[in-house]
């Protein structure tokens, strides 16, 4: 017979060892968990790790634009800045008011704007005289190159109060739809930033990219007030500014909104048909000019011509005789 304390001495020598070495294993692994980062910093500094080892991705998307949009452009930009510089800048207010006006055509400034006028009259003058100049006399050559100098400088001009009119008469078409659609939804309960951007949905035109464009700035803190002054200061069309004008009072006096766009629709429409009638008007007028100098000469050649060599030989006969 085997004694039992012989026997548990044994098994206690046997595995002596191998708790000691659990136990030592089990302790390593404590003070590594202790000390080892989490796992959430762990994966926050694999994707940091990722993201500095990738290339710069902006840089990427820089280059796959086109090398006119990527090089030129910028360079152009930089020219117009350089030579608006040169240019008197006494109506420089105006014209950044007329480009706000024309909606700020390819994102022109007043410096730049200044800069692309004195480029067209350069390269319009220069041009000529370069050009055409050799084949004249000198002092004639110099006039005619001088007077394609101012052209080219006053050009752009003409052409930005041309677009800042086309674009007003775009809002002033645009306008009474807009606010028979602002009061619909206003009176179906959504609130004026919405009302101001379902409608900014609805159509592409002027008056609802400014729509857009006043909302997005209530969005980023901007009053409402202030938005819409913004709006109406953009467009210099005299229509919204007395419209903002009597939204904002209405809005300070606590009258309600939807009553405010129903009155202001009623309005606008009454002056669509006001200046549709007075346009309609001004028709017979406008048709003088060209049924005088264009029309009406060529009726008289076609009726009076086959009559005057018939004229002309009885003329001749009579006078003979």
């Amino acid at each position: 017979m085997v004694d039992l304390g012989t026997l548990i001495g044994a098994t206690a020598f046997l595995w002596s060892p191998l708790t000691f070495a659990i136990l030592v294993s089990l302790a390593t692994g404590l003070i590594w968990l202790a000390f080892a980062p989490s796992w959430s910093t762990r994966l926050v500094r694999q994707r940091l790790d990722e993201y500095l080892r990738r290339d710069d991705v902006i840089e990427e998307d820089e280059m796959r634009r086109p090398f006119v949009s990527r090089v030129v452009i910028p360079l152009l930009h930089r020219l117009l800045r350089a030579l608006g510089t040169l240019a008197p800048k006494r109506n420089m207010e105006v014209i950044q008011q007329m480009l706000l006006e024309a909606g700020e055509p390819w994102g022109l400034t007043a410096l730049d704007f200044l800069g692309l006028r004195l480029l067209a009259a350069v390269l319009l003058g220069g041009g000529y005289f370069f050009l055409i100049g050799p084949t004249l006399a000198f002092p004639l050559a110099l006039r005619n190159a001088l007077i394609m100098g101012g052209l080219g400088f006053f050009v752009p001009l003409l052409w930005l109060r041309s677009r800042a009119k086309s674009r007003q008469r775009e809002i002033i078409r645009a306008l009474p739809d807009a606010l028979d659609m602002l009061t619909i939804s206003v009176e179906a309960g959504l609130a004026f930033e919405s009302a101001l951007l379902r409608v900014g949905e609805r159509w592409n035109n002027a008056l609802t990219r400014e729509f857009r464009r006043a909302v997005a700035e209530m969005r980023v803190g901007t009053p409402r007030d202030v938005a819409l002054q913004r709006m109406a200061e953009r467009t210099g069309v005299q229509d919204l500014r007395t419209f903002v004008a009597i939204l904002i009072q209405s809005n300070q006096l606590g009258v309600s909104i939807a009553q405010v766009l129903h009155s202001q629709a009623a309005q606008m429409r009454t002056r669509r048909r006001q200046r549709a009638e007075e346009l309609a008007r001004q028709a017979s007028v406008k048709m003088v000019f060209p049924l005088v100098f264009l029309i009406f000469p060529a009726l008289f050649a076609v009726i009076l011509g086959p009559v005057i060599p018939t004229a002309m030989f009885w003329l001749k006969r009579l006078g003979g005789g």
